[in-house]
């Protein structure tokens, strides 16, 4: 074989070796193509795998969620501004929050905080109805505020009203409400602990509320703490959390508080703790329980015409600059009195009309005396 054949065998194994190679270059570029082609023409939607029965708790949360969620409502709270130079007076949004149908008379509770400061409260139902709503009275004290809308029997059911006083660590709870703005929330969570305390914006101290952690945020005040019977057991008021989002502490004021307090301000536009018509001094309290060598709360005047003057109670007497004779009340039914702070607390739990005994030393001797409450 002469050179110039074997120079054409080189070069044409040169050419086909290099055509192979760019056929394969060529086919791995278009391989991926081609297999998208290849599936989107066998591509069809996939089998169902068949669920079974939903779980017991699911059905729970599912059947009180459609249970409840048409008594909650959406508040949206606007403010009055007046434009200095044109004395022109336009309505910006304030805030949000949320509440719940409290009877057939068209009566919705949510928190004070939600509307303090609002000129027009505006309220969104389940259904998107959005109605004027009119202030009825309030509670700052225990955060508690009252609405009304004229729906008459367009009225959604109200919610079932549940006990809080049997509440115990660890049952579920569920929350309903419109955290940042986000209408018909559930969250879930359990009772974290009972008899909370929280210090209210007017610098009064909340009592009694549930802890829970099921998840509020900003916009869940004012609605409905349920409990797994679908009962109302408090109502969303608080959270700690250091960045103002949920964080796993919420805070509810507990139902009993709200179906002794509400009755009264829809009665009487504001609720009116109940008294017994005496001055009481903490300064003085000191020096008397120091004197008498026991503690409660010392009567340093009776008023007149009071539940306190009509059942003989009497103030303090003094003699030369001396306390001569005071009744000291050490408790009332049958709940120990120590402070002033303990006789205010206890009395909270009463309302007016309400008959008490107290327990009362006068002269070095234990007395029962029956107060109407005032």
């Amino acid at each position: 074989m002469d050179n110039n054949t074997q120079d054409y065998t080189f070069m044409r194994s040169i050419r086909i070796l290099l055509l192979a190679l760019v056929s394969l270059f060529i086919l791995f570029l278009l391989l991926p193509r081609v297999e998208l082609l290849w599936i989107s023409m066998h591509s069809e939607p996939r089998a169902v795998t068949p669920r079974g029965d939903l779980g017991s708790m699911e059905k729970t949360n599912i059947e009180i969620f459609q249970q409840a969620s048409p008594s909650v409502v959406y508040i949206t709270t606007l403010v009055n501004r007046l434009n200095y130079w044109t004395r022109d007076i336009t309505r910006i949004p304030k805030g949000t929050g949320s509440g719940f149908i409290w009877d057939a008379y068209g009566h919705i509770i949510t928190n004070y905080h939600v509307l303090k400061g609002a000129s027009e409260i505006k309220v969104r139902l389940s259904d998107s109805r959005t109605i004027n709503a009119l202030f009825i009275g309030a509670s700052p004290d225990h955060d508690l505020a009252v609405l009304r809308i004229p729906l008459g029997m367009q009225m959604p059911k109200p919610l079932s009203i549940g006990s809080s006083d049997d509440l115990k660590v660890g049952q579920i709870t569920y929350a309903i409400g419109n955290p940042f703005g986000l209408d018909q929330t559930l969250t879930t969570g359990v009772v974290s602990a009972l008899n909370r305390s929280l210090h209210n914006d007017n610098g009064s101290v909340i009592k009694g509320l549930i802890q829970t952690d099921a998840a509020i945020n900003p916009g869940n005040s004012g609605g409905p703490l349920i409990d797994s019977a679908g009962r109302l057991v408090g109502i969303n008021t608080a959270i700690y959390s250091p960045s103002g989002a949920y964080a796993g502490i919420g805070f509810a004021v507990p139902v009993d508080t709200v179906n002794r307090i509400v009755p009264k301000i829809i009665a009487h536009g504001n609720y009116q703790r109940p008294k017994l018509g005496i001055t009481i001094n903490e300064d003085f309290n000191k020096v008397i329980t120091q004197q008498l060598g026991t503690l409660g709360v010392a009567v340093i005047d009776v008023q007149e015409n009071s539940s306190a003057s009509f059942a003989g109670l009497e103030g303090i007497r003094i003699i030369n600059n001396t306390i001569v004779s005071s009744d000291l009340i050490i408790g009332i039914d049958h709940t120990p009195v120590k402070s002033i702070k303990t006789l205010l607390e206890t009395l909270e739990k009463y309302t007016i009309g309400d008959t008490v005994t107290l327990k009362v030393i006068r002269d070095k001797k234990e007395l029962a005396i029956p107060v109407v409450l005032q």
